[in-house]
């Protein structure tokens, strides 16, 4: 008997049963679903069940959060289900179907932009402190900006404009 058997077993009547579940998985600290009909998860009698601490749907997915506890909980919950897990990737393309046009519209642009997000933020840090450097008059420098003041910051501001530069020149080349 699994630490989380009466709690899964319950978890699966509760969800609408075996054949109201397309897919299910699970992440760090939650169960993620794919339902075959939504109306048939009775939410209260979810959220009733002690291992869980709360339950919401997001991009085709109905969400149970469990906690750390949740690799335990799922291996008791497929095993008393018969229901085979899936990849979170399979799971995702499955939930594409309970999603409207622009909630998958939305998803696949947060998957085009998410991986650039590092160098877009590396860029502007960049360029950011290129402006301090060159675009700053200091009062301690008397009204001179660290540029015209030092060489070593001026060849510093110089190698700097390359990188800064070129992340959002090459911008659309990472987004292709």
């Amino acid at each position: 008997m699994g630490k989380f058997e009466k709690e899964a077993r319950e978890m699966l009547e509760a969800i609408g049963g075996k054949d109201n579940i397309a897919a299910v998985t699970h992440c760090a600290t939650r169960m993620r679903f794919v339902l075959n009909d939504d109306s048939k998860a009775d939410v209260k009698r979810l959220e009733a069940i002690p291992a869980v601490k709360e339950t919401f749907t997001n991009a085709g997915q109905f969400q149970a959060i469990i906690g750390n506890d949740v690799p335990i909980f799922y291996n008791d919950f497929t095993a008393i289900s018969g229901i085979e897990g899936v990849s979170k990737e399979a799971a995702k393309s499955a939930a594409q179907r309970n999603q409207n046009w622009l909630q998958c519209a939305l998803a696949m642009m947060a998957e085009i932009f998410t991986p650039i997000i590092p160098a877009i933020i590396v860029g502007g840090l960049i360029l950011g402190f290129r402006n301090i450097l060159e675009g700053v008059q200091w009062s301690a420098l008397n009204g001179k900006t660290i540029v015209e003041v030092s060489q070593f910051w001026s060849g510093v501001n110089a190698f700097l404009w390359l990188p800064g530069e070129a992340i959002f020149h090459y911008l659309p080349v990472g987004i292709v």
